[in-house]
């Protein structure tokens, strides 16, 4: 078992019910729990099924160095990068118009 943080934007309230089945919704949209292996990658299969328009990062404790991992789902200013081994996030520059 691993702690485990959804968080959530513009997402359909179906997607926002799945989550609350698993996990707590702490705030609007961020949900919390621990769950096993098993049941982080079933939740990450419901939210690549009904997330559509919307965007999710979902992190889990883990015994990388950082002491977590994370993916992404949709677009978002923050994006993951890695840097040598290490996981990060990077902003990409706002459009001008």
């Amino acid at each position: 078992m691993a702690m485990l943080v959804v968080v959530t934007e513009a997402v359909p309230p179906r997607l926002r019910g799945r989550l609350a089945v698993w996990l707590l919704e702490v705030r609007a949209g961020v949900y919390v729990g621990d769950v096993s292996r098993r049941i982080r990658e079933m939740i990450w299969e419901q939210i690549n099924a009904l997330a559509e328009e919307g965007n999710v990062v979902m992190a889990w404790a883990s015994n990388h160095e950082s002491g977590f991992e994370f993916q992404t789902y949709g677009s978002n200013r923050r994006e993951p990068w890695d840097h040598d081994g290490l996981r990060l996030v990077r902003f990409t520059p706002l459009e001008v118009k």
